[in-house]
């Protein structure tokens, strides 16, 4: 079996700005051993695609650069009234972490909120 370059799709960019604390709270995914994050998206998406997503989080001017993918699917007209979009799972390494604590540490109390969120 041989794979060249010009066969490997090139991930889609996502630029995700999430705003406020309740809108955070709603798209992290703590279930996620190294974090993760929803993203509302029409977009078609298999298991496993390769998505690089240019986050950026309330009250912060900074953009999160992080090479995910996706770890699960909402389809259109999911039940539940669910957003359609994709989960993304942050990847094992120093960047996602340090993004993961960040993130952990915005949400504070909520974390532990019984509020719905758009994630599993």
């Amino acid at each position: 079996m041989t794979s060249t370059a010009a066969s490997t799709p090139r991930p889609s960019v996502i630029q995700l700005s999430i705003k406020e604390k309740a809108a955070l709270h709603a798209a992290y995914i703590p279930a996620f051993t190294d974090g993760g994050v929803f993203i509302p998206t029409a977009r078609e998406y298999a298991l496993g695609d390769d998505v690089y997503v240019l986050l950026s989080l309330p009250d912060d001017i900074q953009r999160y650069p992080v090479a995910g993918k996706v770890a699960w699917v909402t389809p259109a007209k999911a039940a539940g009234g669910r957003t359609q979009g994709v989960g993304i799972v942050f990847p094992k390494d120093e960047k996602s972490r340090a993004l993961r604590l960040k993130i952990e540490e915005i949400l504070g109390s909520q974390l532990a909120s019984d509020r719905p969120t758009q994630t599993i």
